[in-house]
């Protein structure tokens, strides 16, 4: 049985395609940018079990010491995975972890906690390629034990014993990305509470603009000028066995303005710590670096808020 002219020339236009696909893959790995290995300038310093689990788990996205497979390497998976490297670097990378302080170190550590254990890291797509990355339940109890220690060391140390914020109202400086300190957040509605392993106690408070939102559950997005803060203390249990608030910790604020924080998905962040109200971040990068990548793992569906906000009854 002969084949007709036309069925030769369909097989010729496939042919012809599948070669000029294959040729144009070829000519995208020589245009391609290989990704950037930067020096390794100061490792974490941690107990062994710990550092095990960060080198399996974490250090080939935060890290200067990437191990890919052969196919992470080629276009176009590796635009994908470079992108996703150079994120989770400005996040947190371990290789420069001298280049932050040693409340920095603790806060990250806070950060990989809470992040193993909401099941957000490592990523559910990058588990898939390497399932040896899941990090177990008792790994996790590994890193909890270690966080606790390391925060009750770093709190343990004098001159952290609680705020008075009105004496210090307007005299403190603002954060890099612009935000400003108010105590009038104390006069707020309180929307939510949360608490974390450091048994800390946390009020989130709510502008009027916030909570008009949450009243008519308009917070995707929230509209500009809603204004959160989340005060937190340390829990401490009197004689009686009752919870009460003990030092002061941080205030931390959220600011929502989409045009002037494109980079943070419209949120401006701060935070305020110790009496003094120091703020976070030596540069107003630091909240692209540090702060916008966990509200986005974990809190997209909120509106990048971690706490879901509690209904606010106008009436009460």
């Amino acid at each position: 049985m002969k084949l007709s002219k036309q069925h030769y020339g369909k097989k010729t236009v496939v042919f012809s395609l599948l070669l000029l696909i294959a040729l144009s893959g070829v000519f995208l790995q020589f245009k391609s940018t290989p990704l950037e290995y930067g020096p390794v300038t100061g490792k974490v310093e941690a107990p062994k079990e710990i550092v095990a689990i960060l080198e399996r788990s974490c250090f080939n996205c935060h890290s200067n010491e990437n191990d890919l497979h052969w196919y992470e390497k080629i276009v176009p998976v590796s635009w994908l995975v470079n992108k996703d490297i150079k994120r989770a670097r400005e996040i947190m990378n371990f290789s420069e972890w001298d280049k932050i302080s040693r409340a920095e170190h603790i806060g990250k550590m806070w950060a990989v906690l809470n992040m193993v254990k909401a099941d957000k890291m490592p990523l559910a797509n990058y588990r898939i390629l390497h399932p040896g990355s899941k990090v177990t339940e008792s790994e996790i109890q590994t890193i909890k034990k270690y966080v606790l220690e390391i925060t009750e060391n770093q709190t343990a140390k004098p001159g952290n014993h609680g705020i008075n914020y009105h004496e210090t109202a307007g005299k403190i400086a603002a954060s890099k990305n612009g935000v400003i300190y108010t105590d009038e957040f104390k006069k707020w509605k309180a929307i939510s509470s949360s608490t974390l392993y450091e048994n800390s106690m946390r009020v989130i408070y709510g502008n009027d603009i916030a909570v008009k939102a949450i009243e008519e559950e308009n917070f995707h997005p929230w509209p500009d000028g809603a204004v959160v803060v989340k005060a937190v203390w340390e829990q401490v249990r009197n004689q009686y066995g009752e919870v009460r608030p003990g030092k002061f910790i941080n205030a931390q604020f959220m600011v929502k303005d989409a045009a002037r924080y494109k980079d943070t998905e419209g949120w401006g962040f701060a935070k305020f710590s110790t009496p003094e109200l120091i703020p976070t971040g030596k540069t107003a990068l630091f909240a692209a670096q540090s702060c916008i990548g966990c509200h986005r793992q974990l809190a997209g569906e909120t509106g990048f808020l971690f706490s879901v906000p509690l209904k606010v009854n106008p009436k009460n």
